[in-house]
């Protein structure tokens, strides 16, 4: 089962020409989820030729326009398509009052449910086939969240040659045992799962974390992250102005993808203050901390495979 991730636009404040504002697409298997949706989301999404039109949810950091102003456009073109799924949209207080506003002065054309849900406290607030979404606390100059989306563990390796050993025939009984069920064998014994099934096999896990100025608590919540997309806006010399405007550094991103144990973390939400070479500089500083930082670019694919 495939999961990948496609960085839409890095840039925080307002975009720049080679720049669009934050927003991800999420793809695992067949299910697509877009994180926040800053002005360009669509150009990057035609540019890339994905078919997005059915995205299954959206999840909302906060309400600043360069995190939301790519909605509307969303929101009107899946109307497009024939579609009969409700769209799930998540976010801090103020999101709901945002989209309904929008599908009003705009004069939407919907043809399909929307259902707006406003987070006011850490909880898992997604679930789907394998997997979960939870939302956590951040903090900024209005109210804020991060996300993740991790799946549940998969069940062991299957060892065939055990199962032949211990007279079980190949067929249903072995669709079982990886289910995690008893059989009983041709002679009648009772064979147990982990007798043929190995330990179970961790999910992946993606997260997400913009806009934010540095908390002790984001690392817990982004633990193990297989790919961890985090705010890195400022260079070291813009530290105090980072902190007054609760934005992060690339060292403090980098400080939490290492306290956390992440596998990969990539930098967004740059300040327009920064052209591409520049971007080096804070790549750099992320790097003393945490050498598998990366830089996020516009239209960036990153897949995130399993590891066993």
């Amino acid at each position: 089962m495939n999961m990948e991730a496609f960085v839409l636009g890095c840039g925080g404040m307002m975009p720049l020409p080679y720049r669009h504002l934050t927003s991800v697409l999420l793809r695992r298997d067949g299910d697509l989820f877009l994180f926040d949706g800053g002005e360009g989301t669509q150009v990057s999404l035609r540019r890339l030729n994905l078919k997005w039109k059915k995205i299954n949810a959206i999840f909302v950091s906060h309400t600043h326009a360069d995190h939301v102003t790519g909605l509307p456009g969303i929101l009107m073109l899946s109307a497009q398509v024939d579609r009969n799924e409700p769209l799930y949209i998540f976010g801090p207080p103020k999101i709901a009052e945002y989209i309904e506003s929008s599908r009003k002065v705009l004069d939407m054309y919907i043809n399909y449910p929307i259902v707006v849900k406003e987070i006011t406290a850490p909880c898992d607030v997604y679930e789907g086939d394998g997997f979960k979404v939870r939302a956590f606390p951040l903090e900024h100059t209005k109210t804020c969240v991060g996300y993740t989306l991790e799946e549940y563990d998969r069940p062991g390796e299957f060892n065939p040659e055990e199962a032949l050993k211990l007279k079980v025939p190949r067929g249903p009984l072995w669709g079982m045992l990886q289910h995690g069920q008893s059989v009983k064998n041709e002679d009648g014994v009772e064979v147990k799962p982990e007798q043929v099934v190995g330990l179970a096999r961790k999910g992946r896990k993606f997260s997400f974390v913009t806009d934010t100025m540095y908390l002790p608590t984001i690392a817990p919540e982004v633990k193990d992250s297989d790919l961890l997309i985090c705010e890195g806006m400022f260079a070291d010399d813009c530290a105090d102005q980072a902190k007054e405007k609760k934005h992060m550094t690339s060292r403090q991103a980098a400080t939490i993808a290492r306290d956390a144990n992440a596998k990969r973390m990539a930098l967004i939400h740059y300040s327009p203050r920064y052209n591409d070479k520049d971007l080096e500089l804070l790549l750099k500083q992320a790097r003393e901390v945490y050498p598998n930082a990366q830089l996020s670019k516009d239209r960036m694919h990153v897949e995130i495979p399993y590891v066993e």
